[in-house]
């Protein structure tokens, strides 16, 4: 089974989010099941260096009236074969890959072309894709792209991964973009008066999946649709929620490269020694009697940090401790630094993103606070699973389908992972708060099972990647 991947981030060379690490991860477990996997990217400066020894894998022809364009060929460092868009125009540039100079549409146009003509052709060395999978709006008019034309095709798949990001453009990139006028409708390309990329790829890719089985209810739903619930709704039966997965030899206790100590359920004693690390590293009090509570997020109102910050006065009222790892929306990060400095030695903070920190937060941290207003799978929480640090979540998405609440009953049949509420809102987290650290200080015993039954998870890339081939058979040989 010959299958592309089309997207705009990859772990480790270009990382904003969870797609990052889900390109890296997913290509690795389809290979493992027999699957002839390849990758394209735009040919970023910073991806095309570090790979190194990359070739020439045929010309693509001009696009847009901005340049020629080309395929370049590389492997990753786990050996998953990578396509590069070359484009130097668009992507020979420093900076992230979103990139704001206005060009964005012809930018994320270009890698859904390259993407098509490759489906169609295939390399310089004859290598064709029977499926073609495009994750997010970044590469959400592959699928258009291949529909749109006649002849023979490979199948296609849509992937959200956050509906919230779409990718709208002005109807005016149509024709640099070489799509028909004619596909510009409600039942095609238009959008609320755009050029819809995400929309796009719903339209037209013969199946759609999205990141985890609750998400793809919630986005049926006016309150998650994101003005596209009647489309989803109207394709349920192409629609599939897989659950993301977590790479062992990334995130794992026992070897995690970050970490001051390696442990297990087995070896419990490291995590103490992760704990009192993570607290001196971030300026906190010395205590392993404190419950500490972690967050490595994006700052986004969409993350519920808000509720969070509700309740700082009250969790440190309780003795507890927060650790947190983040950036983004820039008032939320104004309202960390105040608290912080409110609470020194209670509330650490780093802005930013570092790689090795988000390990030791999530590995020395008790408790880890997901309380995502919607969260379409999450990772986090699965990392924290992993590490034995007792996941908060709100009953949403990915995270209501992988943490199951701290119930009596729940811990009475050793099913309990962490701990749920429902409503986002402050009190509701406050609540959860109060009974995880009620847990931590009065029942130790039962934290420990809880914690034990959290690292027995299984939510291995193997299980996504068994799903995925399904999928695809489905597709090539229905």
């Amino acid at each position: 089974m010959r299958i592309l991947h089309v997207a705009a981030e990859l772990f480790p060379y270009v990382k904003v989010g969870g797609l990052a690490d889900v390109m890296g991860a997913l290509p690795q477990a389809l290979r493992a099941e027999g699957a002839d996997v390849r990758l394209l990217l735009p040919a970023y400066p910073a991806l095309r260096d570090a790979l190194g020894g990359v070739v020439s894998a045929g010309p693509l022809g001009p696009f847009a009236g901005v340049g020629e364009a080309r395929l370049l060929l590389g492997r990753t460092a786990a050996g998953v074969p990578l396509y590069l868009l070359d484009l130097p125009s668009l992507f020979d540039r420093p900076g992230g890959p979103y990139d704001e100079r206005g060009d964005s549409c012809l930018r994320f146009g270009a890698l859904s072309w390259a993407a098509a003509r490759l489906g169609r052709q295939g390399d310089a060395q004859g290598w064709r894709p029977q499926v073609v999978q495009a994750h997010d709006w970044q590469a959400g008019l592959a699928p258009a792209y291949l529909a749109l034309e006649a002849g023979p095709r490979p199948a296609t798949v849509m992937t959200i991964h956050n509906l919230a990001y779409q990718g709208r453009c002005p109807p005016s990139v149509l024709k640099p973009l070489g799509l028909p006028a004619s596909a510009f409708h409600l039942h095609g390309l238009e959008f609320h008066g755009d050029l819809g990329f995400l929309k796009a790829g719903l339209v037209y890719a013969d199946r759609l999946t999205t990141v985890s089985p609750t998400y793809a209810r919630e986005i049926q739903t006016p309150e998650q649709g994101e003005g596209l619930e009647g489309l989803l709704a109207h394709r349920s039966g192409d629609l599939t929620g897989i659950l993301n997965g977590v790479d062992p030899d990334l995130w794992h206790p026992s070897r995690s490269p970050h970490l001051p100590m390696h442990f297990a359920s087995s070896r419990p004693s490291g995590k103490k020694v992760c704990k009192n690390h993570l607290q001196r590293e971030l300026g906190l009090r010395e205590s392993p009697a404190a419950p500490l509570f972690g967050i490595v997020s994006r700052f986004a109102v969409q993350k519920g940090l808000d509720l969070v910050l509700e309740n700082v006065d009250h969790l440190v009222a309780l003795g507890a401790q927060l650790a947190v790892l983040g950036s983004g929306d820039p008032a939320l990060e104004a309202a960390f630094r105040a608290v912080a400095a409110q609470h020194p030695g209670s509330v650490g903070l780093r802005v930013g993103y570092d790689e090795g920190l988000s390990h030791r937060v999530i590995a020395g941290s008790d408790a880890l606070l997901v309380p995502s207003r919607h969260e379409p799978c999450g990772l986090t929480q699965l990392y924290a699973l992993a590490f034995g640090t007792l996941p908060v979540v709100r009953r949403t998405g990915g995270l209501a389908d992988t943490v199951v609440d701290a119930t009596s009953q729940a811990q009475a049949e050793g099913r309990a992972t962490g701990f749920v509420f429902e409503d986002p809102n402050g009190w509701d987290l406050g609540e959860a708060l109060n009974r995880a650290c009620g847990l931590y200080r009065d029942q130790p015993a039962a934290w420990t099972r809880i914690q034990r039954t959290a690292m027995a998870q299984d939510f291995s890339w193997r299980t996504s990647a068994r799903q995925h081939m399904e999928l695809y058979r489905a597709l090539v040989h229905p």
